[in-house]
């Protein structure tokens, strides 16, 4: 009598459900995960103690000790920054502006940036201080 019985399988472990699990969880705290684009101008923010935390999905316009300002990094003069922060709030899901001012800028200079803003069309303006953290 002879036993026809295949030889044993070996087992193997099937690594495709934990390689999906693996993607969901990466794509799910990518889209979770906010990320602040913050320049690196060296500006001594204005001291402020009734300060609140800020959106980090703000657009943030920069000021800088010269009176030089930036939007996304980049230098802009104030009578574009109107048509260049409607494009912006046209397709950003927060309509709310944060201007990043030094402390020396004149206060003409950080008003005319703030009404640019308005005019553009954001919801709400900001000026980013010491305590500003987001």
């Amino acid at each position: 009598m002879k036993n026809n019985e295949p030889p044993e399988a070996e087992a193997v472990i099937d690594m495709t459900p934990m390689i999906d699990m693996v993607f969901i969880l990466l794509i799910f705290f990518m889209v979770t995960a906010t990320f602040v684009k913050d320049m690196k101008l060296e500006l001594e923010r204005p001291k402020a103690s009734s300060s609140v935390i800020a959106s980090s999905k703000a657009i943030r316009l920069f000021i800088d000790r010269n009176g030089e300002t930036y939007l996304d990094g980049e230098p802009i003069r104030v009578w574009s920054i109107q048509s260049k922060l409607r494009d912006l709030l046209n397709t950003a899901s927060s309509k709310v502006v944060l201007v990043v001012a030094d402390d020396g800028v004149p206060a003409g200079k950080l008003i005319e940036v703030v009404d640019q803003a308005r005019l553009a069309g954001a919801e709400s303006v900001g000026v980013a201080t010491k305590k500003e953290a987001g």
